[in-house]
């Protein structure tokens, strides 16, 4: 399972991150960053990683513009070697065609609904479907319009599965270690539980990062 990890590097501290995939790549080679490594120190973050040992960057700002805006951002990720990226399905199918069609880019992946949010705060933002109706929608347009795969919740891996098969990779936040905090996540499940539901890839965070017993961590994902 370990080459299916995602560490999550929630911090904006540079020394700090660079020491944790020291830490965690003789194991764990995709680490996520967002806005918070990247707003405090540019993109420039990248290389850092990847000379500290990460071998793949999953750079998640949820890009959410204009397509000629989002595709742009698309070509700026790809000239730093990201390997991943994520966009809002809500910008619409012209945006995420012209982010698709973006030579030698990374992988896309569509956010839908997050899963700090329930249906509760769904119907907040004026969306009047069930979460499993806005992520089924929403996914399947993603999917035709050239996006490569999901961010889901595991609590709607198994939907997707059956409703868009096997091919679309499928990234899932929301993991927590058997007896692990939840945080602020709303809808989350054991790394096992998701994988055996069809998750290509799992977004673990503090639970790794911020390990104090990395090897015992380490064991529980194998």
């Amino acid at each position: 399972m370990l080459d299916q990890i995602i560490c999550a590097l929630d911090m904006s501290d540079l020394a700090v991150a660079t020491k944790t995939v020291q830490k965690l790549s003789p194991n764990i080679k995709h680490f996520k960053i967002g806005h918070s490594l990247t707003l405090a120190h540019s993109l420039s973050v990248i290389a850092v990683l990847q000379d500290a040992g990460a071998e793949k960057i999953f750079l998640d700002l949820k890009f959410h513009d204009i397509p000629n805006t989002v595709a742009g951002a698309v070509k700026e990720a790809a000239k730093y070697g990201v390997w991943m990226t994520t966009l809002h399905t809500a910008g619409g199918p012209d945006m995420m065609k012209a982010a698709s069609e973006v030579s030698g880019r990374p992988l896309l992946m569509g956010v839908s609904v997050l899963t700090s949010l329930d249906e509760v705060s769904l119907a907040q933002i004026g969306v009047s479907r069930t979460i499993e109706d806005q992520m089924c929608r929403m996914s399947s347009m993603a999917i035709k319009c050239g996006i490569d795969g999901l961010i889901s919740s595991p609590l709607e891996i198994t939907m997707l599965r059956k409703e868009l098969g096997t091919k679309p990779l499928i990234v899932t936040p929301g993991i927590r270690l058997p007896g692990g905090e939840s945080h602020d996540q709303k809808r989350f499940a054991t790394p096992q539980q998701a994988i055996a539901d069809g998750a290509s890839y799992l977004v673990i965070g503090r639970a790794l990062s911020d390990a104090e017993d990395v090897d015992f961590v380490i064991d529980q994902l194998k």
